[in-house]
């Protein structure tokens, strides 16, 4: 099946975007590294500079993709909104939906690109599985704080609901 052509106004225009958004990115979570406090705070600081780190290499990986497509860099970031609220909940909250963001972003690129180029395909997909799996994790982080969702964490051993009856029917004894 041959390549269509690749739309390049469109995807020196959506790298651009992501450059912009992965350097908020560096920004937001560096901020949120220096504003963690409580028990925690180690490893979760630690998460977010590794964020922040992993924010910088793809934003480096759009530019890379932008100048060799025969793009311009921008110098701006995206805007970064700042609730000056600095729980965990809050933190954690605000992280899922720069998360949730920046894989539109790369779902967007994806859309462009498919069936013009595999490269700038597996780029996307790739940015695509990481950004899946960062929103996993901080998923997983916001469980014990009963975030997601909306509802208190789940606690098997806590369950009071009744459990669901098996759909299959007991195997007929043979005389």
């Amino acid at each position: 099946m041959p390549l269509k052509d690749l739309d390049i106004a469109r995807t020196l225009k959506l790298l651009s975007r992501i450059m912009e958004f992965e350097l908020a990115g560096v920004v937001r979570y560096t901020h949120y590294s220096l504003m963690v406090t409580g028990p925690n705070r180690i490893p979760i600081v630690a998460f977010m500079k590794a964020q922040a780190s992993e924010s910088l290499l793809h934003a480096q990986q759009a530019g890379e993709l932008l100048t060799g497509l025969g793009g311009h860099p921008t110098l701006q970031i995206a805007e970064i909104d700042e609730t000056y609220r600095h729980a965990m909940r809050d933190i954690l909250e605000e992280s899922a939906a720069h998360e949730s963001r920046a894989l539109t972003l790369y779902k967007d690129l994806l859309g462009v690109v498919e069936g013009s180029s595999v490269y700038l395909e597996e780029f996307a997909r790739t940015q695509i599985a990481a950004e899946e799996m960062h929103s996993l994790e901080l998923r997983k982080m916001m469980r014990d704080i009963g975030v997601e969702d909306g509802r208190p964490p789940f606690h098997a051993e806590h369950d009071h609901a009744p459990r669901r009856k098996s759909a299959r029917k007991p195997a007929k004894r043979r005389k």
